[in-house]
């Protein structure tokens, strides 16, 4: 396998179980009927999906063929809005093959059978399509299966409140830290056709509320896990499911898919109201939640242009924005490019491949709502071909109302980067950056003594404090971590207004041609929980992150995930699977449970977590919930939600 090819298959989750590419040999993937015992079933599909031992080249695939005739033209560059082929990779067998026989693309498939639409899912998806199906949960009976439209919503969006402080108060968690360590696993659910779970639960009206990677949004009864209703998109819904509490009969679910779409659901039925394509590149996804304010609805676009790997894409012409949508209608009420010019040609790299410019500074973060300011603050990521523009790796503020802009301020300026600088390729910028954007967002608090503070984490490791009056520079720095392009602050803080707790990642090795350089004047790398002063940013305590990972593919100790905090404790899922609870005083570990190990599902069967990455855990009601699985850059694949409580009661 060519190392471009290989670079490739690392960025879009194809590293699966240890292996360099996830396919099934046709012999597995066409099975009229799986064996008997679901554990089996489960089993026998993973070991299948492990490519070490089914050494199928993937071109020699039936579906190969099929997709170059059928499909290429559109999905890699010559179509502006068909979504590219990086995305399609991200989707399971079954997904592709719904969008083919009854979905999107059910008229440009005509002509096709069945076989060679599941064909072309297999050759895309780098799954078996038909694989044993993976046992769900009960639909609910009797008190299970109604809502309780009394219990609004108490938990917003991803980081629990409009300011993304990633803390619930003590009367939503209803956790003593006493009881913590008497945690037990009370269900697990399996998600089908997965091996990554990204979709942080919601709450409301006693349901809990996810996506997952086929596509299927869930609205479980919170404490049995029985189903409730399902609703069915085409794509991975990675974003958690945004539910307002807001006054009057309006109970409306909000999350958007990794082809940009944005949905409204009704919460209490799961009928679909509106869907809006909030950009028309190729690349585009929503990765951030979706955030209510005042009859409005706010979407971070990002995108994985920069991920594409290959000489021959003229690379780029993304540009990161945030999207106004009215939230009854889901009209666009105003869209905000983080940049104003569009990319032109400015070169072409050796082998005659057109340079694209300025790009990038995608936005992949959920924004964050000053309601005081009439502001709304996000960050912004690298730039992905070169000069770097002054809005890339920034913190921007906008106007609630118009979108437009009231003040920024570049944190990192001059990162120009692309996945062609991680494997040696021509598509690098010169003079390339370190890829140390804001990938975490921001997060706005009042401090104790009454001053507010805007908290930035970094993928470079670094944490910073601005003022949001003054916004001119940061009012204190403190480079915690060694940082990398998945090292550093990842997905999220958390603030309990005594302590600002700091998750940081640190992979030991990336698989980044360039980052050597780097490490040997940063030093080695520093996974762990850390705690600072939230007024001058000073080292409160650090638990390191111990390695009981034991050669392990893909197997890091780090905390990629967000973190959650209650009173008392702070909760956070390690890249080796395991989820822990930390004391807020000391950092002590209160208790852990490794959800890398088969557990027994909803349904019957086991299944398997895996590294924890995305939305981390999430406490309420007397339960912490956790997805596991992270199959793709590099981390273990798993496909678990796992529900505990106090003795599993």
């Amino acid at each position: 396998m060519k190392k471009i090819h290989l670079a490739f298959l690392v960025m879009s989750g194809f590293l699966i179980n240890g292996a360099a590419l996830a396919v099934v040999p046709q012999s597995v993937s066409t099975a009229a009927q799986p064996p008997a015992a679901a554990e089996q079933d489960l089993d026998k599909f993973q070991a299948a999906m492990d490519a070490s031992k089914a050494g199928v080249d993937r071109e020699a695939m039936p579906g190969a063929g099929i997709y170059k005739a059928r499909c290429q033209s559109c999905h890699e560059g010559q179509a502006p809005k068909a979504p590219s082929r990086t995305f399609i990779e991200m989707m399971s067998a079954e997904s592709v093959h719904r969008a083919l026989s009854v979905g999107i693309m059910q008229q440009q498939a005509a002509g096709l059978t069945d076989a060679d639409k599941r064909h072309v899912a297999e050759y895309l998806s780098g799954s078996a399509f038909g694989a044993p199906a993976t046992p769900g949960p009960a639909q609910c009976t009797a008190s299970a299966s109604k809502f309780d439209v009394s219990h609004a919503p108490d938990i917003s969006g991803w980081g629990f409140d409009e300011g993304n402080s990633h803390f619930i108060p003590g009367a939503v968690a209803n956790l003593k830290t006493a009881d913590i360590p008497r945690l037990k696993v009370k269900w697990a659910l399996a998600y089908p056709s997965a091996v990554r779970a990204r979709s942080r639960p919601t709450f409301a009206f006693g349901a809990v509320y996810f996506g997952s990677q086929n596509g299927v949004v869930y609205a479980l009864d919170a404490k049995t896990g029985c189903k409730r209703w399902t609703f069915e998109t085409s794509a991975e819904v990675r974003t958690p499911v945004t539910i307002p509490a807001i006054k009057g009969p309006s109970h409306v679910a909000y999350f958007g898919d990794i082809i940009g779409r944005v949905y409204a659901v009704d919460a209490l039925t799961g009928r679909e109201l509106w869907r809006h394509k909030v950009d028309d590149h190729p690349s585009a996804t929503v990765t951030g939640a979706p955030v209510y304010h005042d009859g409005m609805i706010y979407v971070a676009v990002s995108s994985l242009e920069e991920a594409t790997a290959n000489a021959s894409y003229p690379c780029c012409t993304f540009r990161g924005s945030v999207v106004a949508l009215n939230a009854v209608t889901g009209e666009r009420a105003w869209k905000y490019y983080t940049i104003s010019d569009t990319p032109k040609q400015v070169g072409t790299t050796k082998v005659g491949t057109k340079i694209f410019a300025p790009s990038g500074a995608a936005v992949w973060n959920t924004p964050t709502v000053d309601a005081k300011r009439g502001l709304l603050y996000f960050g912004t990521g690298n730039n992905y071909t070169g000069p770097a523009n002054d809005r890339s790796n920034s913190v921007v503020a906008l106007d609630l109302k118009t979108g437009t802009v009231k003040w920024s301020w570049q944190v990192v300026a001059g990162d120009a980067w692309n996945v062609g600088c991680m494997i040696g390729l021509d598509s690098c910028p010169e003079n390339s950056g370190p890829d140390a954007d804001i990938g975490s967002g921001t997060m706005l608090v009042k401090l104790k003594d009454g001053s507010d503070r805007i908290f930035v984490g970094l993928k470079s490791g670094t944490v910073m404090a601005i003022d949001p009056d003054t916004h001119t520079g940061s009012l204190w720095s403190n480079r915690v971590g060694r940082g990398s392009i998945q090292g550093g602050v990842q997905f999220g803080m958390a603030f309990d207004s005594q302590r600002l707790y700091v998750p940081i990642s640190d992979m030991a090795n990336t698989g980044d041609a360039s980052q050597a350089e780097r490490d040997a004047t940063l030093g080695p790398s520093r996974p762990g929980l850390y705690a600072l002063n939230p007024t001058d940013g000073k080292l409160l305590w650090q638990t390191a992150a111990d390695d009981i990972c034991a050669g392990r593919a893909f197997c890091d100790s780090g905390i990629l995930a967000s973190i959650a905090a209650i009173p008392g404790a702070v909760f956070a899922g390690h890249m080796d699977g395991r989820v822990r609870a930390y004391e807020s005083n000391t950092g002590k570990v209160l208790w852990q449970f490794d959800t890398s190990a088969a557990l027994p599902t909803l349904g019957g069967g086991n299944a398997h977590g895996g590294s924890i990455g995305g939305g981390g855990p999430v406490i309420h009601n007397g339960m912490v919930y956790v997805n596991s699985g992270y199959g793709l850059y590099a981390h273990m694949p798993g496909n678990l939600l796992v529900a505990f409580s106090v003795d599993g009661k």
